[in-house]
């Protein structure tokens, strides 16, 4: 049985991961509607294919999964369900049980508790990850039918490993959930209907694991680096991505499994096709691209950066001085939300609050928009805790995730090459997990010297655990060797291939875009641009700003009009304005941003060193394509032909000082009721605050009360999945069921055998067709008791026996002969459960006729053989097989005057005191007869009690047939008379 070999198979010494076979092991994920699709899978699978079959489906926690017992119908494999430490074996059917986690681990089957986070678990995603982990690049993941996301991160881990991932199609899914997210990440190799997916599975097999990943070496021949360099520019062309900086054996690893998809064999011949097929460059180009990324991926790493790093960096820093991170090849922004959370957390700890800008790069610029999004599925519960989920995260009500605005704004997402553009600047921390892996040598030894230019002195480095800074320990001490921390030590590295112009305030740094939030990557000679365009026009002293206003060139002198703010030091160009500039500069920036339009102010009266400057204002955005987002203000003196200056004079009249004196109460009544105004404005913007705060606090409530909704969601689909996954078990123990009912009917109705069902209660719950022979039954007396059914037997107690068998529980068995002369043997016996239980009576009628008639007819030949020889003259014996007297006739008893009980079970040596214990007698019984089947005429000559005679003796063996016994006849012929009358 599957059991035991399954417990046998358990016991054995696990293998060691240097002695593992290569076969592949295909996980299997599926959810509602996935056990049709398992069926179809199974019926057309070869049960010699080599692969191992691991299940992973949402069960009912509370049932018994009946699963195996399902899938041994469709597969001539074995089909276990998993036991810890259970061993996984090539052509063999791996099921999860019900309320379990499991994952592999060199090749064995670990069973888990689960743990459930915010309503939904994922065993599926769980498990795959175990098995890339595990399996490498012989792993294949197959996701089937199901509602929600799950297989989606588990599929990218598998990827990520070089496996192979197959989907099912999503018009051939009864529940396209899972097949649709799988399908949208793109790294989908087979959309297939189940059916189709064995036929494939083993080409895939055939070709690729037979063929590339079983060579212990990849050799790189002179035409294999020409055509990867082919590959590469073709991809550089139509992506604008240069992949030349990654290891040629990762390369070609991705290349050869695109080429056993297509089933191309050489790789000139794939060169070929790439220019033939466009979409395919796209998809390789993907592929080169996969990233393998997750929230607080490794958690005890980010564990070691809030306790240990983080605190490091802030303790230095002031209120107004920015901490500035760097994410590169970040995916999608899994990775730096997870460090702007853990920035958050420990600031909220310590009661600080920082301004931390974190920016997160990637080549690829759609993973860059779907992580400035920040929007993700609802799978992502795996990896980020229920706390941390209601701290960051909203429930959205499509089941995805958005990450809240006050962590997004922590981070700036922009597409950037980390090797060829230029870095970001004065980091404090740089977290570059796993890129390092993918580089050539020279492209690590070039990206370390770049992050040591950009981190701040005492900056730190957080790279991925497969990861070092190799030879470079001049310029980087490590902080934590496990979780590769590093901390930049020595003076600052030269930046290779990289060259700096003049003339920029903040060279390198990036500047606020056109895009409200969005801040460009590359940071931009400003100066060399700015003077470049100054150059092509009269420009006047000018500031170059972005929209916040913080200043980030300057040409020309403004000192008459900007000067340094008191206080900290700020670079803003309001702040720094002099008076009377102040508030129309002010309103001239913020109308240049949203109208997008120069403005200008006229006769401006500056205070200049005691004295007033007459200028003209101007601000106007940049409107050059490079420099979208920066505004430039101009600042023109204005001829004092054009503002001559009061001239002074002695005299003024006294209607002139009436006039001044009006201006200046009226002034002085306008500011009063400038000053009520702004007062009652203040109330107000008081009262709608306190309005906002209110409605704020409504809002979370609502937010509070849907994510309790949208939890209870959660929890009503899980369950419904599980209750889906049941009922198709049920439906199919119920078709199998229906099958051995209808062969049981059949089996009953075959033996012709008349069987009558009764509950406790003695009403009839069923019976067979030959019942209404003995008891006239038809289908509506179902549920009558038995009492009211009128019987063809002569069976008066049948109510009495009934109860009885049910009170003893007894089996009780009568002949019994019905009205028309027919016999019946008739049993009553308890009504067994499958558990155990009485639950009424079966009452059996065996038609017994012809035995009975046999029976008579058997009784009537006795007594007709009786009677014969009883009649006959002769002494007549029947012995057994062992000789003693079975019967002895009248003649017997009368010529030997002997008596019945003297005789009959008697040895016949031993019969009247010995005197047949005689040795020709011996010699005929024990040597002669059993050589023959008789004997004739033997002549006995004996002394008897009535005195001597002389005896022929015939003797016959008989065996009956049927009855399986043998019995010996010995006729003896008394002869003394005739023997002395020829004497």
């Amino acid at each position: 049985m599957p059991e035991k070999k399954s417990k046998a198979r358990k016991n054995k010494v696990p293998i060691k991961p240097d002695e593992e076979s290569t076969f592949s092991i295909v996980g299997i994920g599926a959810s509602a509607g996935g056990l049709e699709a398992l069926e179809k899978i199974f019926i057309n699978m070869p049960h010699d294919s080599g692969m191992a079959f691991v299940i992973v489906m949402h069960f009912d926690p509370t049932a018994k999964s009946v699963m195996a017992d399902i899938l041994m119908r469709y597969t001539k494999m074995e089909v276990f369900q998993v036991e810890d430490g259970m061993k996984v074996e090539p052509n063999h059917v791996y099921i999860i049980p019900p309320n379990k986690d499991m994952a592999i681990l060199h090749g064995t089957l670990h069973l888990y508790e689960p743990v459930v986070s915010k309503g939904i678990r994922h065993p599926i995603d769980f498990f795959f990850r175990s098995l890339a982990d595990d399996r490498k690049e012989n792993a294949i993941c197959i996701i089937l039918s199901g509602t929600g996301t799950e297989g989606t991160l588990g599929l990218k881990a598998i990827k990520g490993e070089d496996g192979m991932v197959m989907v099912q199609s999503m018009e051939s899914a009864a529940y396209d959930g899972m097949p649709g997210s799988a399908i949208a990440t793109g790294l989908v190799d087979y959309i297939l209907p189940p059916e189709k997916m064995p036929e494939q599975l083993v080409s895939y097999v055939k070709q690729f694991y037979t063929k590339k990943i079983t060579k212990p070496e990849r050799i790189v021949t002179e035409q294999i680096a020409n055509s990867l360099q082919k590959i590469i520019i073709l991809i550089r062309t139509q992506t604008g991505i240069d992949f030349s900086s990654y290891k040629q054996s990762t390369l070609i690893r991705r290349i050869e499994r695109r080429m056993s998809l297509h089933q191309i064999e050489n790789i000139s011949d794939y060169v070929h096709y790439l220019q033939e097929n466009q979409p395919e460059i796209r998809i390789l180009h993907k592929e080169f691209l996969i990233g393998v990324t997750s929230f607080f991926r490794d958690p005890a790493a980010f564990e070691v950066l809030k306790e240990k790093i983080i605190p490091e960096i802030l303790k230095d820093k002031g209120q107004n001085q920015p901490v500035r991170v760097w994410v590169p090849a970040c995916s999608t922004g899994e990775e730096a939300y997870s460090v702007a959370m853990v920035f958050k957390e420990y600031m909220d700890e310590i009661k600080s609050d920082f301004h931390v800008q974190i920016f997160a790069t990637d080549v690829d610029r759609e993973a860059v928009e779907e992580g400035r999004s920040g929007v993700y599925p609802d799978n992502i519960t795996v990896d980020v805790s229920p706390e941390r989920l209601n701290r960051f995260c909203i429930k959205n009500s499509d089941d995805t995730y958005s990450i809240k605005k006050e962590i997004r704004e922590m981070v700036v997402f922009a597409p950037q090459n980390a090797i060829s553009d230029p870095p970001f600047l004065r980091l404090d921390l740089i977290c570059c997990r796993n890129l390092l892996i993918y580089l050539v040598p020279e492209s690590q030894r070039k990206l370390l010297l770049i992050f040591h230019y950009s981190l701040n002195p005492g900056g730190y480095l957080f790279l991925g655990s497969s990861e070092t800074i190799g030879e470079f320990t001049e310029l980087y001490s490590s902080v934590d060797k496990k979780w590769r921390f590093y901390k930049r030590i020595g003076e600052r590295a030269h930046l290779p291939l990289i060259s700096h112009g003049t003339g920029t305030l903040a060279p390198m740094a990036p500047w606020e875009g056109a895009k409200a939030g969005e801040t460009k990557a590359r940071a931009i000679n400003i100066g060399i641009k700015i003077e470049k365009m100054l150059l092509d026009t009269y420009t006047p002293p000018c500031a170059i700003i972005n929209e916040k206003g913080d200043i980030l060139y300057i040409h020309g002198r403004t000192g008459k009009y900007l000067e340094p703010a008191p206080g900290n030091v700020r670079f803003n160009v309001v702040d720094m304005a002099r008076e009377g500039l102040r508030t129309e500069l002010n309103i001239a920036i913020h109308r240049a941003v949203a109208q997008k339009k120069d403005v200008i102010f006229q006769n401006l009266n500056v205070k200049t060193n005691g004295d007033f400057q007459t200028i003209d204002l101007k601000v106007k955005p940049v409107k050059e394509s490079t420099m979208q987002g920066l505004i430039m203000v101009t600042f023109e003196d204005v001829p004092s032909a054009r503002s001559p200056r009061p001239a002074r004079s002695t005299y003024r009249s006294k209607q002139a000082k009436e006039h001044i004196a009006d201006l200046e109460n009226e002034l002085k009544s306008t500011k009063e009721n400038l000053q009520a105004t702004i007062e009652e404005l203040q109330a107000s913007n008081e009262e709608l605050k306190s309005a906002n705060e209110e409605l704020m606090s409504a809002n979370e409530e609502l937010q509070s009360t849907n994510e309790e909704l949208n939890a209870s969601k959660e929890e009503l689909q899980s369950l419904n999945e599980e209750l889906i996954t049941l009922n198709a078990e049920h439906q199919a123990k119920l078709e199998e069921q229906s099958k051995t009912v209808s062969d049981l009917n059949n089996v009953l109705a075959s033996t012709e055998i008349a069987t009558l069902f009764l509950d406790n209660d003695l009403r009839i719950k069923g019976f067979t067709p030959s019942v209404t022979k003995v008891i006239n039954l038809i289908k509506t007396d179902i549920g009558r008791p038995v009492s009211d059914i009128v019987s063809n037997l002569e069976y008066k107690d049948l109510l009495s026996d009934i109860k009885g068998v049910l009170d003893t529980l007894v089996l009780k068995e009568k002949e019994l002969q019905d009205k028309k002369g027919f016999w019946y043997l008739t049993r009553i016996l308890p009504y067994r459960t499958v558990d155990n239980i009485i639950d009424g009576v079966v009452i059996t009628f065996i038609d017994i006729t012809e035995r009975k008639e046999l029976q008579q007819m058997e009784k009537d030949a006795r007594i007709y053989a009786q009677s014969i020889v009883n009649t006959v003259q002769e002494s007549i014996l029947v012995l057994d097989k062992d000789l003693r007297v079975i019967s002895a006739n009248p003649s017997f008893y009368d010529t030997f005057q002997v008596s019945p009980e003297e005789t009959e079970n008697k040895f016949i040596y031993d019969i009247g005191n010995g005197r047949w214990d005689i040795p020709r007698l011996k010699e005929l019984l024990e040597e002669i007869l059993p050589g023959n089947s008789h004997f004739k005429n033997f002549k006995v000559d004996s002394v008897f009690p009535g005195g001597r005679k002389v005896m022929l003796l015939n003797a016959r063996r008989i065996y009956q047939e049927g009855a399986g016994t043998e019995r010996i006849l010995l006729a003896i012929e008394d002869i003394t008379e005739r023997k002395m009358i020829a004497d």
